[in-house]
């Protein structure tokens, strides 16, 4: 991720944006703020954003709307979210921000230790995430796997989790997938 990259904090009040400001300071990480929905969508869109710290509830475009949003474009999809509330994690929130795909849903007034636990770890699990993603991309092209066709698919990474299943090759039946586990 470029060094340019920084964190966006959206709060449409001043004294939250200056807290949280506060509180992440010690990071040393580049920050950037808005004070409404709109403003972050075109902080968004303008790129270089390593992550988002989102008040949930603003006048115009709400947090919610915003992360929408992000999700639905290519650039923006995988850049994660804090999401922010002063009124309390109702369950109907919880579960549409966990849908969205938010990384966490944070109560107001924060605990800064907890919050720059929090931002440290995602906003460097991204960092390490788009450096790889670049460094496929470097070796694809190296080896010409970029002219891959779907007649020579290459076979899926197993998931981390070993209590995944792993996925099935394509056009293979439940009674073959049997016979290979015996």
């Amino acid at each position: 991720m470029p060094s340019d990259t920084r964190i966006l904090i959206v709060d449409d009040h001043e004294d939250t944006l200056y807290a949280l400001e506060s509180a992440l300071a010690p990071l040393g990480y580049r920050l950037g703020r808005a004070t409404s929905g709109d403003e972050a969508l075109k902080q968004v869109l303008r790129g270089q954003l390593g992550l988002l710290l989102l008040d949930v509830r603003m006048p115009g475009v709400s947090g919610l709307e915003v992360v929408r949003y992000m999700r639905r474009v290519e650039q923006t999809q995988h850049i994660p979210v804090l999401l922010l509330t002063g009124f309390g994690a109702d369950h109907e929130l919880t579960t549409t921000a966990f849908a969205l795909g938010v990384a966490d849903l944070v109560l107001k007034p924060v605990d800064p230790w907890a919050l720059r636990t929090k931002v440290r770890y995602l906003y460097d699990a991204h960092r390490r995430h788009l450096a790889l993603e670049r460094e496929v991309r470097r070796l694809r092209a190296l080896t010409g796997e970029h002219t891959e066709t779907a007649a020579h698919p290459r076979p899926a990474l197993p998931h981390p989790d070993a209590r995944v299943p792993t996925q099935r090759p394509m056009g293979a039946h439940a009674g073959e997938l049997e016979k290979d586990r015996t």
